[in-house]
């Protein structure tokens, strides 16, 4: 038996041994959740002795995280936003990247506007979901072509308490059909080029879902399958935020300027790359490039049609 410091100590050095790039915060998160400890409980408590039934939990927990597993998936949840997700099988890993999206859209819709949203390839909902917790007036759609991601994004907004305002289908977008347009359009789709992909990190490479991963041989299909159907899924007027790779905003824009949206924006992430496309169905304001909603002097955006 060894104490709850030993134990954090001896994995910590086991990760960093292996070339992980967070060893110590990874350590902490595994032993929290084997222990069932708080971040304060866990120093606290440093020297305390583990139980054999917890070190072999600790010890399995090791070893998937040394064959590159992401800790959220050892765990089964992901932090994002303000809430923590549950992640599945056939879920992509949420990213604090994809957090972008989630400002850009906070920047152009306010809380009092009562809205639909629609979010393409919802994977764990926690685009949408975390959307509906800002804005409380907002309804929204998430679909996914995967049965296993749509439960999971279902079970995320009954841990929310967000049933009421969502609802997930599993559809193929290729496919879809609505009987009328939502005012807000989001999605992170699969844009990385196939090419690519051998070159990703094992933690993405091996267990993402590949679907949620390849976007064809430039990384731009999902992109020209969503511009061909918005003008029949977004209302006159509405937005639509689109998740991009750091070199691909040309040609999502050009993508979505040949469907007849007008590009609004391009919003970066913390390490200043584009990551998020602004764009609407038809004009609503002038916008200089590459800045963010919030960068803009004295402009006024138009208001959905009722």
């Amino acid at each position: 038996m060894v104490t709850v410091q030993v134990a954090l100590a001896e994995m910590r050095e086991k990760f960093r041994s292996a070339g992980l790039d967070t060893p110590e915060l990874d350590a902490r998160l595994l032993v929290q959740a084997a222990l069932k400890m708080s971040h304060e409980e866990l120093f606290l408590n440093n020297n305390e002795l583990i139980s054999d039934s917890k070190s072999k939990t600790l010890d399995k927990m090791t070893q998937r995280r040394l064959l590159r597993e992401p800790v959220s998936r050892i765990l089964g949840t992901r932090s994002f936003w303000k809430s923590e997700f549950k992640v599945s099988r056939e879920t992509l890993d949420p990213r604090a990247d994809s957090e972008t999206l989630i400002e850009a859209v906070l920047k152009y819709v306010s809380k009092e506007e009562s809205l639909s949203i629609l979010d393409l390839g919802t994977g764990t909902g926690c685009l949408l979901l975390s959307l509906l917790q800002e804005l409380p007036q907002v309804t929204g759609t998430g679909i996914d072509i995967s049965e296993d991601a749509v439960q999971t994004a279902r079970q995320n907004a009954e841990a929310l308490g967000l049933s009421g305002r969502s609802k997930f289908m599993t559809i193929d977008w290729k496919k879809m059909a609505v009987d009328k347009p939502f005012d807000v359009v989001i999605s992170n789709p699969p844009y990385i080029a196939e090419a690519e992909i051998p070159a990703l990190e094992p933690e993405v490479r091996q267990y993402d879902p590949l679907r949620a991963l390849a976007g064809g041989v430039d990384g731009l299909d999902c992109y020209r399958d969503i511009a061909g159907l918005l003008p029949h899924l977004v209302a006159k007027g509405g937005y639509v935020f689109l998740e991009i790779g750091a070199s691909q905003t040309a040609a999502v824009q050009g993508i979505l300027a040949g469907q007849g949206a007008s590009v609004l924006n391009t919003c970066q992430d913390l390490a200043g790359h584009d990551r998020c496309v602004v764009a609407s169905i038809e004009p609503v304001v002038s916008v200089k490039e590459n800045i963010c909603p919030d960068e803009r002097q004295g402009q006024k955006r138009t208001k959905f049609p009722q």
